[in-house]
């Protein structure tokens, strides 16, 4: 099921990213006091009462003045808006109701969703009298907060749950349906490698950057496997200011990754590698997915006979990170080496859920350890008393041991190296889990 969207707003500096941290439980935006500090739109999961969401931190909305930084922010709040379920309206008790507020007040009336107002900075009785102030903005909810000390953020978060939607009901797929998400920045060609896989225009297709405007479920089936390709927008450039076609931008793509097995990480073959690649990748891999990356476009640029093993090792080196994902080159436009591209996905939705039994990883471990012993630090030497898999997709293996701060993350890097060669989990992240040994 996807999670519902929550949008902290507001004009700048009353304290957006500090609440941001405060849900989260992290410090991922930017805090200074400086207005306007928070540049871009930035994305959490947060938990309150077993309900989970997307939590979106933006810039502060100024609807006056031609400051060119001022109207970036704008749009990428109003997006925001355009994304939330629920907008927490976050204003500043210090300052009063100002005419800004007012403004953004108006701005949110006209997008029809549920709005609480959050009225910061409320830290004392005298400062709680003055949150009042704010009904003269015109909604029903208006909570007293302070986002620094945690004073009023359960109140604020029990209304918000009680504004969330029901729980979507997604389309449920058969356990062995894999389901594969395209993502990739505009315009590197997802919808055209879809069509060709389909083998028929099934999804939009321009050479406009942006033009699918939602996530697009094709089922299909090719020699009795049966799969789901999901379509995203394409994820632009965070900074820029979103033209109206890419208003699901990062979300949705994270959202359409929440559903699937396996994603297919596209990559444009006549401009090369940029860090928004890397970005996307990244969020696959943390929402541990298996994946491959596939390079579009492959007919466009010349080639010698060294061409595609000197892009591969780009693309190796580029995305450290992501060593196990395989490699493919294609052409959606000729269909050159389209065919490759499911009997691959097949294969790494496979490791994605292989389930190793604990008396094969034990015995792998030991013969490990055998090799290259354990770290050990003033004396003491870290004990694997035993290891076994918790879960699949992505698989994940806990280890017991007797210190966990002695598991260094080389010596982890180590075992994971070993399980993967034993094993060949081609296509799919490990996650490796230690644990003390009670």
């Amino acid at each position: 099921m996807s999670k519902p969207v929550v949008a902290i707003v507001g004009r700048p500096n009353v304290g957006k990213s500090t609440l941001f941290n405060r849900i989260i439980g992290e410090r991922k935006a930017i805090v200074e006091n400086v207005p306007g500090v928070t540049r871009d739109r930035l994305y959490g999961e947060g938990e309150w009462s077993g309900r989970t969401f997307y939590l979106i931190d933006t810039g502060g909305i100024e609807l006056t003045g031609d400051d060119h930084f001022l109207h970036e922010i704008r749009a990428q709040a109003e997006l925001a808006i355009d994304e939330a379920d629920v907008i927490i309206f976050l204003t500043d008790v210090t300052t009063g109701v100002s005419q800004s507020d007012q403004e953004v007040a108006q701005l949110l009336f006209r997008s029809n969703k549920p709005v609480i107002v959050a009225v910061n900075k409320t830290d004392n009785l005298e400062r709680e009298a003055a949150a009042f102030e704010f009904y003269a903005l015109g909604y029903e909810h208006v909570i007293p907060i302070s986002s620094e000390h945690g004073i009023g953020v359960g109140d604020l978060l029990d209304r918000v749950i009680e504004q969330l939607p029901d729980d979507e009901i997604e389309t449920e797929y058969e356990e062995d349906v894999i389901r594969v998400t395209v993502i990739g920045r505009p315009n590197v060609g997802k919808s055209s490698l879809i069509n060709a896989i389909l083998g028929e225009e099934r999804v939009i297709v321009s050479d406009i950057a942006g033009t699918t405007r939602d996530a697009i479920d094709t089922p299909f089936t090719v020699d009795g496997q049966e799969y789901v390709l999901i379509d995203t927008a394409g994820i632009r450039k965070r900074g820029k200011v979103y033209e109206s076609t890419e208003k699901y931008s990062v979300l949705r793509a994270l959202k359409a990754l929440e559903r699937s097995d396996v994603a297919l990480i596209v990559l444009n073959a006549e401009e090369g590698i940029i860090e928004q690649d890397k970005k996307i990748a990244g969020y696959a891999h943390e929402a541990g997915k298996a994946a491959i990356f596939v390079v579009n476009k492959w007919d466009a640029i010349e080639k010698d006979d060294r061409t595609m093993q000197l892009f591969e090792q780009k693309i190796r080196n580029q995305f450290l990170f992501m060593d196990y994902a395989p490699i493919l080159f294609a052409s959606a436009k000729t269909g050159a080496r389209v065919l490759k591209i499911l009997p691959v996905v097949q294969h790494v939705s496979e490791n994605h859920a292989m389930r190793i039994s604990t008396s094969m990883l034990n015995d792998l471990v030991a013969d490990a350890v055998i090799s290259t012993p354990t770290p050990s630090d003033k004396g003491k030497r870290l004990r694997i008393n035993y290891v076994t898999q918790v879960s699949v997709k992505p698989p994940t293996i806990l280890f017991f041991v007797n210190e966990p701060e002695l598991m260094h993350f080389s010596y982890l890097r180590y075992l994971e190296n070993q399980i993967r060669q034993t094993f060949s989990f081609d296509g799919t992240p490990l996650r490796l889990l230690v644990r003390k040994k009670e």
